[in-house]
């Protein structure tokens, strides 16, 4: 049997994927047979079912029989009223032409670098970060610069720093704003300093913007707005986090860029052909129909995270600030790893088999999380607190 290719041992993953079917076969062999359960606090599943309209929406292309392929960047109403709601929130004047659908936001990822990057290009990537922008990056031949997001900085960074990671290689900075998994959003005049540094070294940005609706404290400010940046920018969203719509598998990327958006739409026709049909209109009713169910997830997101952030805060040996966006919560426990001499991999496989608590190390997300461990607030209240008693107590037993 011929082996498989030199690419493939490049290939990384989404650990958090793997993390759970570890805890799921745990608690069925092990926590069942004893009428215990895990409480799961580490995955970004929005905590609420999709809104009615949505669903009847999917139901209704049912019946419509619209069961069928559409053209490969998506069904020209969608595609329309994506571009007028992206408009809205950037002031760029994007047009249905600018937009690409893809089977979840993942894809844009995948196809943004695969259409930019050749050997030995470099990407700058932030760090801890989500996964799948290093994995596809070295997959693919370039090479991944990490730029730290501090703590100490509400997980930004100075744009010193990132001046100093460039080199005549650097092709794509990635902007993921609010963050996963870190939960920080960068203001303004740091958007502002970015977009500087890109158009002084003619360089392409990649604005993962899913969380963008999910900001708890100030504002989401996108680096497309900038004069000069919707041109070398493609914003990466989707459906999965706003309207809790991830098994739809619905996401998009948008630019100005003509050759860029054509490159994207080539691969995706090459890759998926079209996205699924009932699924685009479910996205349509979600992206223009009434927006209140939204505003009602985010308002519960941001009462459980202030819960969680007090809870955690009051267990010895971990700390944490209060996250400005998205759903998750990076908690520092270099104490308690200190004291145990552990990794945060151990300390979390250690809390999900003696206190029953499943959270993720912050080494899934790069080399700049293994100070931490990352929660993500999603479950209902009445969970977290469970779930924080049980760490608290295993806490006070090591």
């Amino acid at each position: 049997m011929k082996s498989l290719s030199k690419r493939m041992p490049r290939l990384g993953t989404e650990n958090a994927f793997s993390v759970v079917g570890k805890a799921k076969k745990f608690e069925a062999e092990v926590l069942a047979p004893l009428g215990k359960n895990l409480i799961y606090l580490q995955i970004g599943e929005p905590g609420f079912d999709t809104p009615k309209n949505i669903n009847d929406a999917a139901i209704k292309a049912i019946n419509d029989n619209q069961t069928h392929y559409t053209q490969t960047a998506g069904i020209p109403v969608l595609r329309n009223a994506i571009a007028t709601s992206t408009s809205k929130y950037t002031g760029v004047d994007y047009k249905g032409e600018d937009v690409v659908v893809t089977p979840g936001a993942k894809p844009i990822m995948f196809y943004m670098i695969n259409a930019l990057i050749d050997e030995g290009d470099e990407v700058i990537i932030p760090n801890p970060a989500y996964p799948i922008y290093g994995s596809v990056t070295e997959y693919l031949g370039g090479k991944v610069v990490p730029i730290q997001l501090k703590e100490e900085n509400d997980f930004n960074f100075k744009i010193e720093e990132l001046e100093s990671k460039i080199t005549d290689k650097t092709k794509l900075i990635i902007v993921n704003s609010p963050q996963n998994p870190t939960g920080g959003v960068y203001g303004r005049e740091l958007i502002n300093q970015i977009a500087e540094v890109a158009i002084k070294h003619d360089l392409w940005v990649l604005s993962d913007e899913i969380y963008n609706e999910m900001v708890h404290e100030g504002e989401h400010y996108s680096i497309a707005s900038i004069p000069g940046m919707a041109e070398r920018t493609v914003i990466l969203n989707g459906c999965s986090k706003t309207y809790a719509m991830t098994g739809y598998r619905v996401g998009w990327g948008l630019t100005k860029n003509k050759e860029m958006c054509a490159a994207l739409e080539q691969l995706a026709c090459n890759d998926v052909s079209c996205v699924n049909a009932i699924a685009q209109y479910a996205a349509l009713e979600a992206v223009s129909g009434p927006q209140e169910e939204v505003q009602k997830m985010l308002t519960e997101y941001k009462a459980r995270r202030d819960l969680l952030v007090k809870l955690v805060n009051e267990v010895p040996g971990m700390k944490c600030h209060s996250p400005k966006g998205a759903f998750y919560l990076m908690v520092n426990v270099r104490e308690i790893l200190n004291k145990l001499n552990i990794t945060a991999d151990v300390l979390c496989d250690r809390i999900m088999k003696e206190a029953n608590v499943l959270i993720l190390p912050g080494t899934v997300f790069g080399v700049y999380g293994d100070d931490f461990v990352r929660f993500s607030y999603v479950s209902t209240r009445e969970m977290i607190e469970e779930g924080m008693t049980r760490i608290s107590k295993f806490i006070s037993t090591i």
